[in-house]
This record gives C-alpha cells, sequence and structure tokens, in this order.
C-alpha cells in the first residue's frame, strides 16, 4: 500500500494526460509532478513546509486541482469555498492558523481582506495558459522572501496533508486533520473499488473545496495514471458539451445534480451514445432508487452508489462494479474500512439489527482537533461514530435508514425522513423531496417536506398526503408540504434537512 501522494503521482506514465480541461491543452504526468515539485520549491522557500497550513481559495478549474496536489503533497492544503463571504472566511482563516492563503492572482475575494488584516501571508497562483491545462506559478504578493523551511520537500505518511472543517450544521464547525496516509488510502480504496486504469477519463463537476470531489473526482483517478478533465464546476446546461469535448468514461456526482443531468439526457441522447460511460457514480447524500433505474436507462451504465463523510476521507462504503451484485437503496458493501453496526451500549449487533454505523480503517481521521469533547463523543472502543442509523444485512450490504441527528422525534414516534423521501419519489408529478422536521408546541416535531414538480405536471398538498398515507402510518404523513421550485441546497449540491424549517420560516 503506497502512504504518500508523491508514492501515488508516481504511477501515471510520463506522457500520458494527467488533467484536461475545456479548450485546453492536457498536463501529463511527468509535467504535473514537476509542478508538484516546484510549487513546494517556492513554498519552502517562503518558509512554508510540511504540516504548515495553506488557504487554497480558488474556483473550480484544473489550476485548483493542480494547486491541491502541490499542497497536499508537502504542505497542509485547507480548500476553503470561494463563494465565502469576509466572516466566514475570517472564521476560517483563524481556525485553522493558516500560514499563507493561494488566490489567483487577480481575485477580489474577501479573503484578501481579511488575511490582510489576520497577517496571513497572500501568493499569487498566476495560470499559465500556454503550457497545459492547470500550469501554474506562485508569486507572494509581497515580493519578500523568507527564512527558508525547517522541514521542506514531500510530507510523510503521517504528516497532515490537508485540513477540512465538518459542514456544522448543528454546532461550530470542526477541524478534520488528515494524513498522507489516511489520503493515500482512501484513494487506493476507491481506484480498487471502481476498477481505474491509464486508459479511464473523469468528468469533475464536484466542488474542489469538498472531500467528495477531491478524493473521488481528483486523487483517485489521478493515483491509478488515469486522466481527470477539469470543469468550472457544475453547469447543467454545458454537462454535454464537456461530455463530446472530454470523452469521459464516468462522472461522480451528488443526487440532485445527477437529476438535473437526467432531466436533459433526452435532447443529448446522440452525445450519450458516441461516449459510453462504464460507470456512473454517486455519493455524499442517497440516491432514490427511482433515479437510480432512471439513470441507468439513459447512460445504459450501472450507477454506482457509494457511502462517504469527511471523517473517512470520503468513502466508507460502496456498490460493488458488475459483475458484483448492486442493490439500489443500500450504499454497499464495506469498500475500504471496517463497517460494523454498534447498538447503544456499544456492542456490535448482528446481521439485521439497527443501530448506529462505525467504522475503522487507514483512511480514518485520528481524531478533531483541539475538540476533546468531540472526540470523546466520536469515537468509541477504537471505532469511530459516523451519527448514521443503519442496517447491515445477511450478505454485508448496508442499508442507511436516517442521520441519528435527523431522525423527526414526532411525541416520541421516531419518523426517518427518508422513508418519507422515498414514498413522495414515487408520485409521478414529484421531481424532488426532501422531508424534515419542523417545531410542533405538543408534539415537540412534526414531518414536513419540500417538493419539486416535474415539468406540466400539478398535484395538491392533500393529494400528496393522501398518496403518502397509502403507504405508511398516519403519524409519517408530512403535516406540511412546500411546493418549490427549487429545494435550498448546501455549498457542495447536498439537501440539507437539519436547520431547513428554520431556514423557510416555519
Amino acid at each position: 500500500m503506497r502512504a504518500t501522494l508523491k508514492e501515488l503521482l508516481a504511477t501515471g506514465e510520463e506522457a500520458a494526460p494527467a488533467l484536461s480541461a475545456p479548450g485546453r491543452d492536457p498536463l501529463s504526468f511527468g509535467a504535473l509532478r514537476g509542478l508538484v515539485d516546484r510549487t513546494l520549491q517556492t513554498l519552502n522557500a517562503l518558509g512554508i513546509g510540511r504540516n504548515d497550513r495553506v488557504a487554497i481559495v480558488l474556483n473550480n478549474g484544473p489550476e485548483m486541482a493542480a494547486c491541491y496536489m502541490a499542497c497536499a503533497s508537502g504542505v497542509t492544503s485547507a480548500p476553503l469555498n470561494p463563494a465565502y463571504r469576509a466572516d466566514e472566511f475570517e472564521f476560517y482563516l483563524s481556525d485553522l492558523n493558516a500560514k499563507a492563503l493561494i488566490v489567483e492572482h487577480d481575485s477580489t475575494s474577501p479573503a484578501i481582506e481579511v488575511a490582510t488584516r489576520l497577517g496571513v501571508r497572500i501568493l499569487d497562483l498566476v495560470p499559465q495558459l500556454d503550457a497545459g491545462a492547470g500550469a501554474f506559478l506562485l508569486k507572494p504578493r509581497d515580493g519578500l522572501g523568507g527564512a527558508p523551511a525547517a522541514q521542506g520537500g514531500p510530507a510523510q505518511a503521517a504528516d497532515v496533508s490537508m485540513v477540512l472543517h465538518t459542514s456544522g450544521t448543528t454546532s461550530r464547525p470542526k477541524i478534520v486533520p488528515l494524513s498522507q496516509a489516511n489520503l493515500a488510502a482512501s484513494a487506493q480504496h476507491i481506484s480498487r473499488t471502481l476498477a481505474f486504469t491509464a486508459r479511464d477519463c473523469g468528468l469533475n463537476i464536484m466542488p474542489l473545496f469538498h472531500i467528495h470531489g477531491l478524493i473521488a473526482g481528483v486523487l483517485a483517478p489521478l493515483s491509478a495514471g488515469s486522466q481527470v478533465f477539469c470543469t468550472p464546476g457544475f453547469n447543467a446546461l454545458k454537462f454535454f458539451g464537456w461530455m463530446d469535448e472530454a470523452k469521459p468514461t464516468w462522472y461522480t456526482a451528488v443526487p440532485t445534480m445527477h437529476q438535473t443531468i437526467v432531466s436533459r439526457a433526452p435532447k443529448n441522447a446522440d452525445i450519450i451514445a458516441r461516449h459510453p460511460l462504464r460507470f456512473v457514480r454517486s455519493s455524499s447524500s442517497s440516491m432514490p432508487p427511482q433515479v437510480i433505474k432512471e439513470i441507468e436507462e439513459v447512460f445504459k451504465a450501472p450507477l454506482i452508489e457509494s457511502y462517504g463523510m469527511t471523517e473517512a476521507t470520503h468513502q466508507m462504503a460502496s456498490n460493488p462494479l458488475p459483475p458484483g451484485v448492486r442493490k439500489p437503496g443500500t450504499v454497499g458493501v464495506a469498500a475500504g474500512p471496517e463497517v460494523a453496526i454498534m447498538a447503544e451500549d456499544g456492542s456490535l449487533l448482528p446481521r439485521g439489527g439497527v443501530g448506529e454505523i462505525v467504522i475503522r480503517g487507514p483512511n480514518v481521521t485520528q481524531g478533531y482537533e483541539n475538540n476533546p469533547k468531540a472526540n470523546a463523543e466520536g469515537f468509541r472502543d477504537g471505532w469511530f461514530r459516523t451519527g448514521d442509523q443503519g442496517v447491515m444485512d445477511e450478505e454485508g450490504y448496508v442499508s442507511i435508514t436516517g442521520r441519528l441527528k435527523e431522525i423527526i422525534n414526532r411525541g416520541g414516534e421516531k419518523v426517518s425522513p427518508r422513508e418519507v423521501d422515498e414514498i413522495l419519489m414515487d408520485h409521478p408529478a414529484v421531481a424532488q423531496v426532501v422531508c424534515f422536521g419542523m417545531p410542533h408546541p405538543k408534539l415537540g416535531e412534526e414531518v414536513a417536506a419540500c417538493v419539486v414538480l416535474r415539468e406540466g405536471q400539478q398535484v395538491t398538498e392533500r393529494e400528496l398526503q393522501t398518496f403518502v398515507g397509502t403507504r405508511a402510518a398516519d403519524y409519517k404523513v408530512p403535516k406540511k408540504i412546500l411546493f418549490m421550485d427549487e429545494i435550498p441546497k448546501g455549498a457542495t449540491g447536498k439537501l440539507q434537512r437539519i436547520g431547513l424549517a428554520a431556514k423557510l420560516g416555519l
């Protein structure tokens, strides 16, 4: 098992394409390795070395992918969402104790002013547009040098390669440090699950400040010597044009993206036929089985649903590629770390028992940073507690029955919002849905739902309530259904149940 990013990046053939992008010549693996080495030399010369934190605020694209790979190979990379406001940058840059901030040379990001105020050094990334997709130079904005880094060169297995914050829907975001060994293990787990080879090309539409895009979209395929086509981010109107240019063999996305792509597929059937995919991958939130069926029919390729989280450096379980059995509605079998189901008393449950999904393995973080309380709650007997409720069948396939924090407690009756989602998705008029708990004066919580209808379809709240009532107990029927043009989503395109009632003023 390779344990560092330098070892992972050594795989690709010197002249083989590593990074490509719309309208750009590809950057070869040889050129990418050279770029990583030069970038680390620049950082080291400025006094930034192993385990020093460098915040990266760049838009999606090949420069972001290349800059991430370079930083993660020798310093501690901290990719941040470029859409953050000034006060959010203030929180993250302070919390991370960042030594430098990388921005594009002509950027007007509010992060720049915040970094200046906090005394964080600003490094300008200057794209080299004539040198292959993702090629760049780094220049300190102040033009000054610095004492060389005490610990320079490529990172070692135990060094921290990346820090990300948890989404923090219910509490202050927690810092998750991930080591070189964590990243290397996860990349190899995903590469093995998806059988990547040098012949593959992935069309990346995932944001590159999030674990899904960084590890499954970029690091795992590069570790197998295959190509990553880096788009400026998800754009449903451009997806099929990019597909025609990239000639991909696969892509990964979150369910809301897949649903938008599928809705545009009939007009692009010729492009799909020209570039047959080996598989489609989905992760980050649960995929309605109805949409899985639709995607497999449209692309004539298997949809591989997997289960990941930041603390596991992304992938924990996955449905296998054919000839392995895919079970829609499950997140598949353990795909890297060990996976078990734990009872409230800490004992591990037999197959068929419902409890908390727990994991342990080489891709799992050693613990949250400076947060003994979160570590005491998050780990038990060497297992990491995911916070998800689930069950494992006789063949080892895991089904998530709900996020423990998202389970709706209606006067003592527990409702899994996912179960209600899946019932509503069976209604022919419904395109998208998210169920959530809304406050109730007597019951504590009541079931509510946001629904997006299919184009040209109409249905009333009462009709949908009756539809659910024929398939589930009365207490699971949403008492409030809001019809919307679009469901509010988090920064990575995930539907967020927690806090939705407050956001919608319920």
